[in-house]
């Protein structure tokens, strides 16, 4: 088996639920994940979405906003109560107050119609890898460990609450110990930079906020370069 054949494998074992009511856009939007090797549920409406969410093993969804029998920010709601899947949002709505409501319900992505395919397409591989990333159930890193499947921190005993970018952050240092990243590679890993708003001073804050949670160790800050995970992580 050559390597193309390899990787179709392995995506087809990661299924995708796509919620969008234009049955053509639907179509063409899963036959381009099919070739790509997804496994792709159909769904035209917030019923019939749920029923599949609720029969299959579903590793990511893809939904519109707006639908015919309902609301994609309600079935977000919904999927958020019952799953940690990743969600992408796709919209016609493309004000900067919807954007961050979507990702304030808890959206992975978002993407405004009209959109390429490559870029979807991009954004799917992206997330799918950190699908294959939490089959690993923690992070651990001397007293701090991460789990992977709860979103959920612990400092020893203590129960560490994050914000959702602070959480982002220690789980791309922590998959990536010991390496050093500009501002610009960490804008890119855990921000969207075309679909949020970013100043020079987002990326600093969140990391210092984030170190001030952890205590010793961990993040560095490398003068003029960037940041690194100075310390040693193990998976479990």
């Amino acid at each position: 088996m050559d390597g193309r054949s390899r990787v179709s494998q392995d995506r087809s074992e990661k299924t995708i639920l796509l919620l969008e009511d234009d049955q053509n856009l639907n179509r063409g939007i899963a036959m381009r994940l099919e070739k790509e090797g997804y496994q792709v549920l159909p769904a035209f409406g917030m019923s019939q979405a749920v029923e599949l969410m609720q029969r299959h093993d579903v590793h990511l969804v893809i939904t519109d906003i707006t639908l015919k029998d309902g609301s994609g920010i309600d079935f977000c709601r919904w999927v958020r109560a019952h799953s940690r899947v990743y969600l992408i949002f796709l919209s016609a709505l493309d004000q900067e107050i919807d954007i961050v409501n979507g990702y304030d319900l808890g959206a992975d992505d978002y993407i405004t119609k009209p959109f390429s395919l490559m870029v979807l397409v991009s954004k799917v591989h992206a997330l799918m890898k950190r699908v294959e990333v939490t089959q690993a159930a923690y992070l651990v890193c001397g007293d701090l460990r991460v789990s992977l499947r709860e979103m959920k921190v612990w400092k020893g005993q203590e129960l560490l609450f994050l914000s959702k970018k602070e959480m982002q952050l220690l789980i791309f240092f922590m998959e990536n110990p010991r390496q050093i990243f500009s501002r610009e590679q960490i804008a890119d890993a855990v921000w969207d930079r075309d679909g949020q708003f970013m100043d020079d001073n987002t990326i600093p804050v969140n990391i210092s906020r984030l170190r001030k949670k952890l205590g010793d160790g961990g993040i560095q800050n490398v003068r003029g370069i960037g940041y690194i995970w100075t310390r040693e992580v193990s998976r479990e």
